[in-house]
């Protein structure tokens, strides 16, 4: 039993490209230790610290992913081009590393200038958070140009352990802080920002020879599309969170405990995009299979299909969050950091539950090469987003409807421009879309 066992797995592994199955084990790592990091620490820390430590979280996951994430899918890509042709991505990497310093640089410049506002505005006076996210834009620009160099390589395990093992230090760090009694947000911030250093230390422990020499690359080498990549990442990173960094700017009254109870909130509701991340996990070695097997035809049926699985997480999820929502916060963060009602959790769930469809949709289009077009569905959704919010007045009101509506808008148009790609005649394989779920952000 267990030969057959073996070759039963042995088969399975041969049947999808290498490492598939060690990205969607860290996919699905990465996630449950990102939502229990998020736990322990706005359940540790009180009312005033836990709303300065969501908008920190809010605001490193819209600008970390957002800017860096375009540049670790076109190093790979490119690198991959130059891997299959035999030359070596010395040059390429070194053109990316400069082009990301120069952003990172930028980035942490405005974080320092900005600290004074930053510190006593957003950050409701933790100055050390301003320092957690300056350290956190470096460690991401790191590890997403890491991950980059390790995908184009074809180093996909390294790279799943990248994605797992930066979600359990971050975790492990956690553990420690809520352990030692830390209720300062800015250490947990800390925490956040130094993970990715130490994930990247951890997954490149064993590898060699991953930048060789080779001719000299341009900066077009790297892509035609990466403007149109980076502005869609960073809206569709701020649509995420729009919801959450909103309430953290349009509180006025100095009512902390409700901006922390939104947060906590706002995590729970996001159980859909968990159970998104897990199934995604889980059609990896499916899609990876039928692309290695020349099946390119099925792209529509296969659409189809993952939008129905897609849709049915978010009905699942939005009834879950409005029915039991309030009791499993109340477990999660305690009853008495945990005031949100159904009608709210319900909302912001529907808000996630059609965020993760626009999200497919959105790597459909990609895959199309319809970058622009998926560009321009995310400035309609922000937009939509903030003409909900100057419309309706309560606070919570509106952004959970602004999600929610904004996050319909993205999905329409994103529908609308698949069907018009697909009528007009653009091929489709497999393989793209493969590479646009294995590169999604964990962070939406």
């Amino acid at each position: 039993m267990q030969q057959s066992a073996r070759k039963i797995i042995d088969r399975a592994r041969e049947a999808v490209p290498e490492g598939t199955f060690a990205v969607g084990a860290g996919l699905l790592i990465a996630a449950i230790t990102s939502y229990v990091f998020v736990i322990i620490a706005l359940r540790g820390l009180n009312n005033h610290s836990g709303a300065a430590f969501s908008t920190f979280w809010a605001l490193i996951y819209v600008a970390g992913p957002g800017f860096f994430l375009p540049l670790e899918q076109e190093v790979g890509r490119a690198l991959a081009h130059r891997h299959a042709r035999g030359i070596g991505g010395g040059p390429l990497v070194g053109r990316a590393a400069r082009l990301g310093g120069i952003l990172t640089a930028l980035l942490v410049v405005i974080t320092v200038g900005l600290m004074g506002p930053l510190s006593h505005g957003l950050f409701k006076g933790e100055g050390l958070i301003v320092v957690g996210l300056a350290v956190g834009l470096v460690g991401f620009y790191g590890m997403h140009l890491t991950r980059g160099v390790l995908s184009g390589n074809g180093r996909f395990r390294p790279y799943g352990e990248m994605l797992g093992s930066e979600g359990v230090f971050r975790l492990v760090g956690a553990i420690i802080l809520a352990v030692a009694g830390v209720n300062n947000a800015g250490a947990y911030a800390l925490c956040l920002g130094l993970a990715p250093f130490a994930a990247v230390a951890f997954s490149l422990r064993r590898q060699r020879h991953l930048v060789t020499p080779g001719p000299p690359a341009p900066y077009s080498e790297l892509s035609e599309n990466l403007g149109w990549l980076l502005g869609g990442s960073v809206l569709m990173q701020g649509l995420a969170y729009a919801s959450l960094l909103g309430v953290g700017i349009l509180e006025k009254h100095g009512d902390k405990a409700r901006v922390a109870s939104f947060a906590r909130a706002f995590f729970i509701a996001r159980i859909p995009v968990l159970m998104f991340l897990a199934v995604q996990a889980a059609l990896l070695p499916k899609l990876a299979s039928l692309a290695g097997e020349g099946r390119h035809d099925d792209f529509r049926t296969g659409m189809r299909r993952l939008l129905a699985v897609v849709t049915g997480i978010a009905v699942i999820g939005t009834i879950a969050a409005a029915t039991i929502g309030p009791f499993a916060g109340k477990i999660l963060f305690g009853s008495d950091k945990f005031t949100i009602g159904n009608v709210d959790l319900g909302l912001l769930a529907a808000g996630s539950g059609v965020y993760i469809i626009a999200l497919t949709l959105a790597q459909a289009v990609i895959a199309l090469n319809g970058h622009a077009k998926a560009t321009v569905a995310w400035i309609i959704g922000v937009a939509v987003f903030l003409g909900v919010v100057v419309a309706v007045s309560d606070l919570f009101l509106r952004v959970e409807l602004g999600f929610l509506i904004g996050s319909a808008a993205s999905a329409a148009v994103m529908a609308i421009f698949l069907v018009q790609l697909l009528r007009h005649g653009a091929t489709a394989t497999l393989e793209p879309l493969i590479e646009a779920i294995e590169q999604e952000p964990l962070e939406i």
